[in-house]
């Protein structure tokens, strides 16, 4: 017995395009807050979306760029300070 209606195509690229915009939110929020933690969850979904194919290319990749800035940022952060967290 099915309680639940198969989800749809459109319901399928919507919600990869929900991870586009949200791989790009968290990306950005990224650089500022939590960079550790929200790189990489804005390159994981940033890269399903992409393997899924959505129609929001552009802000998935600008997402993984971000995820990735994020990264580095940090990486550079904790070189010059010696620690693990940054701050202003």
């Amino acid at each position: 017995m099915q309680l639940t209606a198969p989800a749809s195509r459109r319901t399928g690229i919507r919600d990869t395009d929900g991870m586009a915009v949200a791989s790009f939110i968290l990306g950005l929020l990224g650089l500022l807050v939590l960079n550790l933690f929200l790189g990489p969850i804005a390159i994981a979904l940033a890269s399903v979306a992409l393997w899924r194919g959505t129609e929001r290319r552009g802000r998935a990749w600008l997402g993984l760029g971000l995820g990735v800035a994020d990264l580095l940022v940090l990486a550079a952060f904790m070189e010059f300070d010696s620690t693990i967290s940054w701050s202003f």
